[in-house]
């Protein structure tokens, strides 16, 4: 199993609301989320563990997909190098960097 980190390329650097916009970083109570943008120049680091090629990839170009195990929680993406397709295990860390960049993500776990 490759264990290629993939961290934000601005490494500490946490999405804000836009000046002017009226929106805010943290939900009002009893309201629900509040949704916060994420800069467009948002890039994450990643690795293709056939052709080892290491590339920075926009949170348009990868997908996180949350199961009910840890088996079936990972995000994919398409190596731009060589074409292939990519899937990688996605912890809790990972999983927080992704859908904090503004990756899409699917649940596809279900309540029983």
């Amino acid at each position: 199993m490759n264990r290629t980190p993939l961290f934000p390329a601005a490494a500490g650097v946490r999405p804000e609301a836009p000046p002017g916009t009226g929106l805010r970083a943290t939900p009002r109570c009893g309201t629900g989320p509040v949704p916060v943008p994420v800069p467009a120049a948002v890039r994450f680091r990643a690795a293709c563990p056939d052709c080892r090629g290491r590339f920075e990839l926009a949170a348009a170009a990868l997908r996180l997909a949350i199961g009910a195990t840890r088996r079936t929680t990972f995000y994919t993406f398409t190596c731009p190098e060589c074409g292939a397709s990519v899937r990688k295990p996605a912890g809790e860390r990972i999983i927080e960097l992704l859908t904090g960049g503004g990756v899409r993500t699917l649940r596809l776990h279900t309540a029983l």
